[in-house]
C-alpha cells in the first residue's frame, strides 16, 4: 500500500525534469476530475466580485484599515524593533473581511488567526508524511483529530460571517439582493444561491473559507516580506516614496484606485518581492495526460504534481543574480523577453489567482500609508530569514523591522 501511494504522488521541482512549455496550463487545463464543473460554475459566480469597478470600491476601505494599522505601528516606534506579521495579518483578515465579505472582522478574531496558522502545520506533515495521503491511515492518527478540532473552529468562524452578512442583507435596503448594483463576493454567492444557481449553504461557506483562509494570510506574508526588502533597499526604499509624493503630492491626501495604478515603480517593487517571496510557494497539479519529460521520464496520467514556485523564481537560466532585489527585471522590454511562466506568484491558467488585482491593490495601499509615515530600517536580513514547511512562506521566527517616524 504504501508503495501505491509513494506511485500516486510525485513531487516535481518542474523546470529541472520538464519544459515549462505550456505544460504548467496544459495540466490544469486538461484536468477533467469530478470537480471540474463545480470550480468553473463556482468561478463563474465569484469572477464579476473583481471586476475593476468593485475593486475601486474597495480602495476606501484600504485605506481606512491602513490608518488603523499605522496607530498600531505608531506605538511601535519606541521598540528597538517590530515583529511585522501580527498587525499585517490583523490589517489583512480586517480588509477582505469588510470588503469581499462586507462584515467587520476586527473583534474576537484571534482564535481564527491562530486557527489558520496551525491548519498550515497539520496539512503540512501529512504531506511530508505519504502514509498519512492514505485516507484510512489518517483518520487512525492523532493528526487527524487535531485537524477535527481545527476545522470546526475554522467552520464556526466562516459561519458567523454568512449569517452576520445575511442580517445586514435583510436589515439595509441598500444590501438588498434585489436592487441592481455590483455586488461583494458574499453577497455575489448569496444572491446566486436566492437565483437558483448551483450552489448552497455548504457551497457558500467553502468559498468563504477558501476566501478568508487565502484572501488574508498570503497578502499578509507578501506586505511582511515587501517592508522587511525595502528596510534593507535604502534608495529604493525613497524611490518608491518618491513616486508617491510624485502622485497624491506633500498633503495628506489618500490614494485612489487611479493613484494606485499610476504608482509603476512601486508596482514593480512589489512583484520582485512576490518574485523572492512567493505568498504561495508551491501549487498542485493532476495530470490529465502521459507527460514525457525532458529527462525521457514519463509521468502518468492522473499523477499529482508540485511546482515549486519559490525554486522556479531563483533559477539563474531565468533570473541573472537571482537573490539581488532587482524591480527592474519587471520593465516592460525586461519581461518580453522572459518565459511567461518562469514567473507564477499567482499560478497560471485557468485556475490562476482570481484576486491577484485584489491584493496588489491592497498591499499598494498599505505601503503608501506605511511608507509616507515611516522610515523602515532593517533589523532582519534577507540572508537571515529562515522558512517553515507550510502553505504559505511563512518564517520560522519574526520579521524584523524598525519603524521611525518621518519628520
Amino acid at each position: 500500500m504504501l508503495v501505491d501511494i509513494l506511485q500516486k504522488h510525485t513531487y516535481l521541482y518542474l523546470p529541472e525534469n520538464i519544459s515549462l512549455e505550456n505544460r504548467c496550463v496544459e495540466i490544469d487545463r486538461k484536468s477533467n476530475t469530478s470537480r471540474g464543473s463545480k470550480w468553473q460554475n463556482r468561478r463563474k459566480i465569484l469572477t464579476p466580485a473583481f471586476h475593476f469597478n468593485i475593486l475601486q470600491g474597495f480602495i476606501g476601505i484600504f485605506n481606512k484599515e491602513t490608518e488603523k494599522l499605522i496607530r498600531i505601528l505608531e506605538r511601535e516606534c519606541d521598540k528597538p524593533y517590530t515583529d511585522v506579521t501580527r498587525p499585517i495579518t490583523e490589517f489583512t483578515l480586517n480588509s477582505i473581511g469588510e470588503t469581499s465579505m462586507g462584515v467587520n472582522l476586527s473583534e474576537g478574531n484571534s482564535f481564527y488567526k491562530d486557527a489558520v496558522y496551525n491548519m498550515g502545520h497539520v496539512v503540512t506533515e501529512r504531506l511530508l508524511k505519504p502514509w498519512l495521503l492514505n485516507n484510512i491511515l489518517f483518520k487512525l492518527s492523532p493528526l487527524a483529530r487535531r485537524q477535527n478540532k481545527l476545522v470546526k473552529i475554522l467552520h464556526k468562524f466562516s459561519n458567523r460571517v454568512i449569517t452576520d452578512r445575511k442580517k445586514l442583507s435583510l436589515t439595509d435596503e441598500e444590501m438588498s439582493y434585489s436592487v441592481k448594483k455590483q455586488l461583494a463576493m458574499l453577497d455575489l454567492m448569496l444572491k446566486a444561491k436566492s437565483d437558483g444557481s448551483d450552489i448552497d449553504d455548504e457551497g457558500i461557506r467553502e468559498e468563504v473559507d477558501t476566501f478568508i483562509f487565502e484572501g488574508h494570510d498570503t497578502t499578509s506574508m507578501a506586505i511582511c516580506y515587501t517592508l522587511m526588502a525595502l528596510a534593507n533597499e535604502e534608495k529604493i526604499q525613497e524611490e518608491v516614496l518618491e513616486e508617491i509624493v510624485d502622485v497624491l503630492g506633500d498633503s495628506n491626501k489618500l490614494p485612489t484606485y487611479n493613484d494606485l495604478m499610476d504608482m509603476k515603480f512601486m508596482e514593480r517593487c512589489i512583484k520582485e518581492c512576490l518574485r523572492l517571496y512567493p505568498s504561495v510557494p508551491f501549487i498542485g497539479r493532476v495530470t490529465g495526460e502521459d507527460i514525457k519529460t525532458c529527462t525521457g521520464y514519463t509521468i502518468p496520467k492522473g499523477t499529482d504534481i508540485n511546482i515549486y514556485i519559490f525554486d522556479l523564481h531563483r533559477l539563474p537560466q531565468y533570473w541573472k543574480d537571482p537573490e539581488k532585489f532587482d524591480p527592474d527585471r519587471f520593465l516592460p522590454e525586461n519581461i518580453a523577453n522572459r518565459h511567461p511562466f518562469a514567473y507564477l506568484p499567482f499560478s497560471a491558467g485557468s485556475r490562476n489567482c482570481i484576486g491577484q488585482r485584489f491584493a496588489i491593490l491592497e498591499i499598494k495601499a498599505a505601503l503608501c500609508g506605511i511608507l509616507r509615515k515611516f522610515k523602515l530600517k532593517s533589523i532582519d536580513t534577507p540572508q537571515q530569514i529562515k522558512f517553515k514547511s507550510d502553505l504559505v512562506l511563512r518564517p520560522f521566527n519574526e520579521v524584523k523591522v524598525k519603524f521611525v517616524l518621518r519628520k
